[in-house]
């Protein structure tokens, strides 16, 4: 345990310091994802006005409220950018730098960014939920915030960083082959947050393709979090998709490890 403070703490404190360092850039993402929001909540609200103002495929207004601003807080939470750092260590060669250093890889890039994880938990996460019960409470009249489904949604949003970490890093060793991940990235990007259901809920997809998208890594990385938080899975089937998280988790931990044992072979540093 000392070894781990020792080794990867200074880490830790480097991803809050770059946090703190760029605030404003970290505000820009904020507000820019909150404006999402609002345009997606009066798409929506024409579409329930359209269905009579009832529930539509399971969702009444107030929960598609709560689902679109948490599914956005979920995903700025679980947010992982190593892909595009080991892309630019790749592209500039400090990444060798990093592999000199008595330290896991892997874990280096994962500390550095659970100091802005911890940053975001608080400044972002806390207050967001605090806004999203006030709205519900005034729209219902009671108070419908249950700390069980809190507590679970928070160790299922913990699979989904582990999930969405390990996917980034293995499209991050892409670069080892292609050097530069940007229009790529955007590309992934795109693909990820149409099939984790942060575009659409899944539950509002056609039957198949939808039990095809649940069992897939991608609504684990969002999808499985915010309808835990919402109530909208049985005891049974929270279970269930929690067990799909871990394992998924370990699939992408497997796929990461063989990845990388592959692609440092190609390591070959422009310039050097």
């Amino acid at each position: 345990m000392n070894n781990i403070r020792r080794r990867y703490v200074p880490f830790m404190k480097a991803g809050i310091q770059n946090l703190v360092i760029y605030r404003l850039n970290f505000l820009g993402f904020v507000i820019g994802g909150l404006i999402y929001c609002f345009v997606m909540f009066y798409l929506w609200k024409a579409v329930f006005d359209s269905n009579g103002g009832g529930a539509f495929l399971g969702f009444s207004m107030t929960d598609m409220v709560i689902y679109l601003f948490l599914s956005n807080t979920t995903g700025q939470l679980i947010f992982s950018g190593v892909s595009n750092d080991v892309g630019e260590e790749i592209r500039d060669g400090s990444i060798t730098m990093r592999l000199l250093k008595p330290v896991n890889t892997d874990l280096s890039y994962m500390f550095t960014e659970l100091g802005t994880v911890m940053m975001k938990l608080v400044v972002l996460l806390l207050p967001m939920i605090l806004g999203l019960e006030t709205y519900r409470y005034f729209i219902s009249g009671a108070l419908m915030f249950s700390p069980v489904n809190f507590l679970i949604y928070l160790m299922s949003a913990v699979l989904a960083y582990i999930i969405s970490f390990r996917v980034n890093l293995c499209f991050g060793f892409i670069a080892f082959y292609v050097k530069n991940l940007w229009g790529i990235g955007i590309l992934k990007n795109s693909v990820i947050n149409f099939l984790s259901g942060s575009l659409i809920p899944l539950a509002f997809m056609p039957d198949g393709l939808r039990v095809c998208l649940e069992y897939l890594p991608f609504a684990s990385m969002s999808y499985t979090p915010v309808m835990i938080y919402m109530g909208k899975y049985g005891t049974y089937e929270m279970l269930f998709r929690i067990g799909i998280q871990i394992v998924w988790a370990i699939l992408m931990y497997g796929l990461s490890k063989l990845i990388w044992f592959g692609s440092i072979k190609k390591l070959c540093i422009q310039g050097g």
